[in-house]
């Protein structure tokens, strides 16, 4: 569903992704697992349009989407919920998921299903709808970020370091509701540092370094945590 070959990509002179290219395939969850500063977050940036690659193509469905603005890649089913857990902490948490679907605001009776939705598998964010979302706690507003990224409808959902800051065993509830968007149909690109997580919930895992992939193994195939623990601190390829 998702294809980048060869993707460089940064911010003005300064080269972040040289070279990037992977997969995901329609239905899977993949995990892009990488150390600070080592391109992950630029990469989603990248396809999610907020960043235009100097090289390289980015694809969506077989097209390439390179020159096609952010908000079009939103309304092409493609979503990012970004990382910071970044809500409108000034508004409550039904007004936060309502922003979700301001593109789809025509279609009342569809808003208000996926609403109902959103409130039946996030059961916390419709005790708390009136609550300003500032107020809440962190897996609260990380509940609230994927909910409104759910409010858009899309196919693909790109998830930047959903466990960072989180304690344990709300790293767990976040886990499990990623597994769960599967049902929903969902493709999804899942960016973490937390290795535990990424093993306890992807198909397929890649690592980047340097801006580029240095390794890459379906979990199926045997991977562990000590691999990869070696692999992050000995630079192995």
């Amino acid at each position: 569903m998702l294809k980048l070959e060869n993707v460089v990509a940064g911010y003005g002179r300064t080269r972040i992704l040289h070279g990037l290219s992977l997969e995901v395939p329609r239905g899977g969850l993949v995990a892009l697992l990488g150390g600070n500063g080592t391109g992950k977050s630029t990469c989603l940036k990248a396809i999610a349009g907020l960043v235009t690659p100097q090289d390289g193509t980015v694809a969506l469905d077989g097209r390439v989407i390179n020159d096609v603005a952010a908000e079009d890649r939103t309304a092409m089913g493609l979503s990012l919920v970004p990382q910071g857990k970044e809500i409108f902490g000034g508004m409550s948490v039904a007004e936060n998921l309502m922003m979700g679907a301001y593109h789809r605001r025509r279609d009342k009776a569809g808003v208000a299903a996926d609403l109902e939705g959103v409130y039946t598998r996030f059961p916390r964010l419709k005790e708390r709808r009136r609550v300003l979302a500032g107020m809440l706690s962190g897996g609260e507003r990380q509940m609230l970020s994927i909910g409104r990224a759910l409010m858009s409808r899309p196919t693909m959902l790109l998830l930047d370091e959903p466990s960072a800051a989180l304690a344990p065993r709300v790293v767990e509830e976040i886990a499990e509701a990623i597994l769960s968007l599967r049902d929903l149909g969902l493709t999804l690109l899942l960016v973490e540092q937390n290795v535990g997580m990424a093993l306890e919930v992807a198909d397929y895992l890649y690592v980047i370094r340097g801006g580029r992939i240095a390794f890459e193994r379906a979990v199926d195939d045997g991977v562990g945590m000590d691999e990869l623990r070696d692999f992050y601190l000995s630079g192995a390829h």
